[in-house]
């Protein structure tokens, strides 16, 4: 009976001791966080399987945002479309990029997955895989950024049909603040860009330039 009483007194102290750190404070926080979106080399680089033609020049518009939301203490995340060399985890239609010799995009050791050039992840940010369109379908994302405190997301990188909106799509439903910078994302072509825009806003989306997301938080 004594050990019996010991043994609960025991796990008592640990469940209280659990409940008293929790949440912890030993975990960083942010209340905002820029998600940059597959600005790999399958799809930013001249001439790579995947191209978009207008991710290239927005560079040094995301590079503008990193550095103004280092200033404000918002968490930067790296969103890197990953997938393996036999395609088994791609969506269906891009299957025939992998298979009967053909490389597939964006496998992990490839060039093809790297960051483009210009584009440099600090010690401190994070880097989540995803596997589909949006940066929260089958990943941690959400998890994270509920884990920081986050409470609105900026999404910069490419594409605007495709993974920017489908990403902003999802924030918006788990009930972020979503923004997307209108300097720093891109399309195929302006006419795609502007129609997506619209898309979103209609959706309740804010999309917005970077001057004016200065202005929202300054």
């Amino acid at each position: 009976m004594r050990k019996i009483i010991l043994s609960l007194l025991f796990m008592l102290a640990v469940i209280e001791a659990g409940a008293q750190s929790y949440p912890t404070s030993l975990t960083e926080k942010h209340d905002v966080a820029i998600l940059v979106i597959d600005m790999q080399n399958d799809f930013v680089k001249p001439g790579a399987v995947l191209c978009v033609d207008g991710a290239l020049k927005t560079i040094p518009d995301i590079n503008k945002l990193i550095d103004y939301g280092r200033t404000k203490n918002w968490k930067v995340i790296w969103i890197m479309r990953a997938h393996e060399a036999t395609g088994v985890d791609v969506d269906a239609p891009r299957i025939p990029l992998f298979v009967d010799g053909k490389p597939g995009y964006c496998v992990p050791g490839t060039e093809g997955y790297q960051l483009v050039d210009g584009l440099v992840p600090a010690k401190e940010d994070l880097i989540v895989q995803k596997y589909r369109n949006s940066a929260f379908f089958a990943t941690q994302l959400d998890l994270i950024l509920r884990r920081m405190g986050v409470k609105t997301v900026v999404l910069a990188g490419t594409q605007y049909p495709n993974c920017v909106r489908g990403t902003a799509n999802d924030a918006m439903s788990y009930d972020y603040e979503t923004i997307v910078d209108t300097d720093a994302c891109s399309a195929k072509t302006e006419e795609v860009a502007k129609n997506n825009i619209f898309d979103m806003r209609n959706m309740g989306i804010r999309c917005i330039s970077l001057d004016e997301i200065k202005a929202r938080f300054k």
